[in-house]
C-alpha cells in the first residue's frame, strides 16, 4: 500500500481485493463513457461481479501480475492492472492498462499508479520488461510515459476502430534491471 498527497487530497493506491468486484465493475462502466482512448468503450465491459472477483484472485495469486486501485474517501478513483505471460520464455514481460475516472484527471493519479507498476516489478525478481500500447493522438499520456522512462518502439496501424474511423497505436516499453 502507498499513501499520497495530491492537491491536499488523501489518495491510497493498494492491491484489489475480491470485496472491491462490485465497485470496480461500477467503475469500468463509468469510465467507458468516459474516454475514446480505452480499449473498450460505453456497454463494452460485460463483465460480473463473479467474474470480476475471479479476475481479481488470479492476478493477486500470480507473481508475475499486479491489479491496483487507487481509493480517495473510500472510493475507487483509478486502477492498474498488468499480467505477464503465463509461459516461462515470456513470464518476464507484460502489459498494462490504467484509467482514472475524468473528475480527477490531471491530478497524477494515473502517473502515481504507474510509478508503483515500476516499483513494484522492480522488486518483483521475475518482471524484466513493462509493455503497453497508447493511442498516437494521446500526446499527454505519451508524455507521461516518456517522462517515467518508456521508449517508443513503434506503431501498430488500424489498432482502434471507434466509430468506423481508424486510430493508430504506438507501442512502448521499459526495461526493468
Amino acid at each position: 500500500m502507498k499513501k499520497i498527497r495530491i492537491k491536499n487530497r488523501k489518495i491510497i493506491i493498494r492491491k484489489a481485493i475480491k470485496s472491491d468486484a462490485s465497485e470496480l465493475v461500477n467503475y469500468l462502466n463509468s469510465i467507458s463513457k468516459e474516454s475514446d482512448y480505452l480499449t473498450f468503450g460505453e456497454g463494452e465491459v460485460g463483465v460480473t461481479i463473479k467474474q470480476e472477483e475471479e479476475f481479481i484472485e488470479a492476478a493477486n495469486n500470480k507473481n508475475n501480475s499486479l491489479f491496483i486501485v487507487a481509493q480517495m474517501n473510500g472510493k475507487i478513483i483509478g486502477n492498474l492492472n498488468f499480467s505477464a505471460g503465463e509461459r516461462k520464455r515470456i513470464a518476464h514481460t507484460g502489459e498494462f492498462g490504467v484509467s482514472v475516472l475524468k473528475e480527477y484527471w490531471g491530478n497524477k493519479v494515473g502517473e502515481e499508479l504507474v510509478k508503483y507498476l515500476i516499483q513494484w516489478s522492480k522488486s518483483s525478481a521475475v518482471i524484466r520488461k513493462i509493455n503497453l500500447r497508447v493511442r498516437t493522438d494521446n500526446t499527454k499520456a505519451i508524455k507521461l510515459y516518456k517522462k517515467l522512462g518508456f521508449f517508443e518502439e513503434g506503431i501498430i496501424k488500424r489498432d482502434f476502430l471507434i466509430e468506423n474511423k481508424f486510430y493508430d497505436s504506438l507501442s512502448m516499453g521499459l526495461l526493468i534491471d
